[in-house]
């Protein structure tokens, strides 16, 4: 599937980067694209391109900067945001900003978090965090957040392209409805929702959250597991999907990434829809970053959804301790 240069360039605003993806295009897939895109950014793009890049996004809270490269970039921004903002109060902007700006003087750049499905008080907490970390380390971090973001917008920029050529998947429609589930899920609204309303069905929704939602807890502790990256995959394999024997991982496709809150819920990992796309999904959870002297590096989740059941709620959590997991369906 072919791109031109500023559609990279909405998705990561280093040049070099957008260069790169051009002469590598076209992509078959997301998961081309995605995989091209990791070995270009952290292989190929130099460290004035990094910085290049970070000095693109807004300070959250703000508007993109006068140096924007993509209004598409700078209307994306503004959704990533939609979840700090609506939980924001006049104070805690007030203290994000100041914080924002003690880490521009350490660092020298602006803070880069993946801020999508986000609190505000989610986000100053990692701020406060990060900014103990030796510049080395941090510039390091800033760079996985920003891969993150571009990853999510490339998957957002799939779904226009899928509906003029199409030649690479079998069945257009369900190829635009699945890029419409992966737009929507980093609450970019304002971009997605004209492409929302043209993939429903003339069915009214009914549905007051996601059709598939999970949540952690950490039962060494007795308390919700707060802080762990939570990532939705779908199966979109062209051959049998993965079983027991055969498990192609060249297959999965994003669907949405977000990060436990206090609770122990995840936040947003796909869109509100009727009708959840029938097929194999998949819930990964970044167990060895929560626990790091645990016994699973990762956790996940793997669960079909038959076409019978495209109505009905999946709430798939994960009970977890240092040495044993379990999990179930829930409501």
């Amino acid at each position: 599937m072919g791109f031109e240069e500023k559609d990279f360039l909405a998705c990561c605003a280093s040049s070099k980067f957008a260069k790169e993806m051009a002469l590598a295009s076209p992509f078959s897939s997301l998961q081309h694209a995605v995989t091209a895109a990791r070995d270009i950014w952290f292989n190929k793009v130099d460290v004035s391109g990094w910085l290049e890049a970070f000095d693109s996004h807004p300070q959250i809270g703000k508007s993109a900067p006068s140096n924007h490269k993509s209004e598409t970039s700078a209307q994306w921004s503004k959704g990533e945001q939609s979840t700090a903002l609506a939980t924001a109060t006049n104070s805690s902007l007030q203290e994000l900003s100041e914080w924002n700006a003690q880490y521009r003087e350490k660092f020298g750049f602006i803070f880069l978090i993946c801020a999508s499905g986000r609190s505000t008080s989610e986000i100053l907490a990692e701020l406060k965090k990060r900014y103990h970390n030796r510049p080395i380390i941090e510039f390091e971090i800033a760079a996985q957040e920003q891969m993150k973001i571009t990853e999510l917008r490339l998957a957002k920029l799939f779904p226009t392209k899928a509906e003029a050529a199409s030649a690479y998947d079998q069945n257009p429609v369900t190829l635009g409805k699945k890029a419409e589930d992966r737009v929507s899920v980093i609450g970019a609204h304002l971009t997605a929702s004209s492409e929302a309303t043209a993939g429903k069905t003339s069915q009214s929704s009914s549905r007051t959250r996601p059709p598939i939602t999970t949540h952690v807890l950490d039962v060494s502790q007795g308390s919700p597991a707060g802080g762990m990256d939570v990532r939705l995959d779908m199966w979109t394999g062209k051959h049998s999907p993965p079983s027991f024997d055969q498990n192609d991982v060249g297959g999965w496709v994003l669907q949405g990434f977000s990060i436990t809150d206090k609770d122990g819920r995840s936040g947003q990992l796909m869109s509100i829809v009727d009708a959840v796309k029938p097929g194999i999904y998949r819930i990964s959870f970044n167990t060895g970053k929560y626990c790091p002297g645990g016994f699973f590096p990762y956790v996940s989740l793997v669960f079909e959804i038959r076409d019978t059941q495209k109505f009905e709620h999946f709430h798939v959590p994960l009970l977890l301790s240092p040495f044993s997991f379990t999990t179930y369906r829930g409501s």
